[in-house]
């Protein structure tokens, strides 16, 4: 497992670094305005996602070695393709249109993709997972490259033409890679294993759908409130936060593919205490690196309008460290199939946020957003924590290093070197 951890831990570091990349030409490009709307955009795009998830989410991955293949993924695409043109047709009854056909593309291929990658989580394949996981990123890279500077494409659409491409593409390789061990002439559609996938599907969903809103509710607070130059403002201090959430996120997709397919329950437990150390102190100290940083330097890589992010990033650092942490143990819950804590987690945060953002954003703004924010993932991240340790003993050094582990590490890192 601390194999699979480190190699993981690697490819989520240079995720990071595309992911700043990223961040950084978007709002040069495009300004706070077309990065409030290409933020607006991958908001909706991941609400559809949770829908999408019921089938080609975590229950791809729990059902993987359960049943074959094929009668597991024609649910999959059937649900992706289904769900990713239904929801934005609904989102177009309550808003404008413009980038309807946008949303619908992102919707489908993202969730086409999804299916086969967390297919690969669940056959315990975690390097494919990595290589696709980077792959989205430098592709997308690639494709805007191409569209803004060769073929001169300079809107803001490009952002959306060239993920789309990049999604498309990664599928189409993807599944050659599934079939080339499939036989797709016996596919069928088991209404037992396709209720078995909908009841595992629809929990997990729940939870993680909770949880997003407790990340995403302050960018439609935001915009209603202070206008949508507010919201590309504050989503790069959000993009900070996903940034460094990648890294426990990817521990916690090894930690995962490994409970589904263990049967020993205290070497589940090790195994999660051990990717829980790992993300406290990782995540700390990307925390601190980015708190390093000048707020002049902030300014200076983004543009003149985002002098506020660093601020933003302090503020939003005890909710950084809380989720990094708990997005572990929230997968160790899934792996063993003990759902309901999720549920009850993602809503104690919803509630706070809801309540408490009616107040704090009108009057603070951007500040109030963050506060709100911080708190409702300390809130949500304190009950996963309360439940872990009622089942387990609580140590400090479950959140060091032992001198064992971090020999491992340094070797590793001297063979990658090399």
């Amino acid at each position: 497992m601390k194999e699979s951890i480190f190699k993981t831990f690697v490819s989520r570091f240079l995720i990071l670094i595309l992911n700043f990349g990223l961040v950084i030409y978007s709002t040069n490009m495009w300004g706070s305005s077309g990065k409030g709307v290409i933020s607006i955009i991958i908001a909706d795009l991941t609400i559809i996602s949770f829908f999408a998830n019921i089938f080609v989410g975590s229950s791809m991955s729990y059902f993987a070695r359960k049943f074959r293949t094929e009668e597991i993924l024609p649910f999959a695409y059937v649900w992706a393709i289904l769900i990713g043109i239904l929801i934005p047709v609904i989102f177009s009854f309550s808003r404008a249109t413009e980038y309807f056909y946008f949303l619908v593309g992102l919707s489908v291929t993202s969730s086409l993709l999804t299916a086969n990658i967390n297919f690969f989580v669940g056959q315990q394949n975690i390097k494919l997972f990595n290589l696709y996981t980077v792959l989205q990123q430098v592709i997308h890279i690639l494709f805007i490259i191409i569209i803004v500077y060769v073929i001169k494409f300079t809107s803001v659409n490009a952002y959306f033409v060239a993920q789309i491409s990049c999604f498309t593409i990664l599928f189409i390789i993807s599944s050659f890679r599934i079939t080339q061990s499939s036989d797709f002439k016996k596919i069928s559609f088991s209404k037992g294993i396709g209720s078995k996938l909908l009841s595992y599907g629809w929990k997990t969903q729940l939870s993680a759908f909770l949880q997003f809103l407790n990340n995403r509710l302050s960018f439609y607070f935001l915009e209603y409130f202070k206008g949508i130059v507010s919201v590309g403002i504050f989503s790069v201090g959000i993009a900070f936060s996903e940034a460094v959430w990648t890294v426990s996120r990817s521990l916690s997709v090894v930690l995962y593919s490994d409970v589904i397919n263990s049967k020993d329950s205290n070497d589940a437990i090790e195994k999660t205490k051990i990717s829980v150390r790992i993300s406290f102190l990782v995540t700390i100290l990307f925390i601190l690196i980015m708190l390093m940083i000048p707020a002049e330097w902030y300014a200076m890589i983004f543009g003149k309008d985002f002098r506020q992010t660093k601020e933003i990033v302090l503020l939003l650092s005890p909710g950084i460290l809380a989720i990094a942490v708990s997005n572990v143990i929230g997968y160790y819950f899934a792996g063993v199939n003990k759902l309901r804590i999720l549920n009850v987690k993602s809503m104690a945060g919803l509630i706070f946020t809801i309540i408490s953002s009616f107040y704090i954003v009108p009057k603070w703004g951007m500040r109030g957003a963050c506060i709100v924010n911080s708190a409702s993932y300390c809130i949500s991240s304190g009950v996963l924590f309360w439940r872990f340790y009622q089942i387990t003993e609580f140590h400090i050094r479950d959140f060091i290093l032992t001198k064992k582990e971090i020999a491992i590490l340094v070797k590793k890192v001297v063979k990658t070197r090399r």
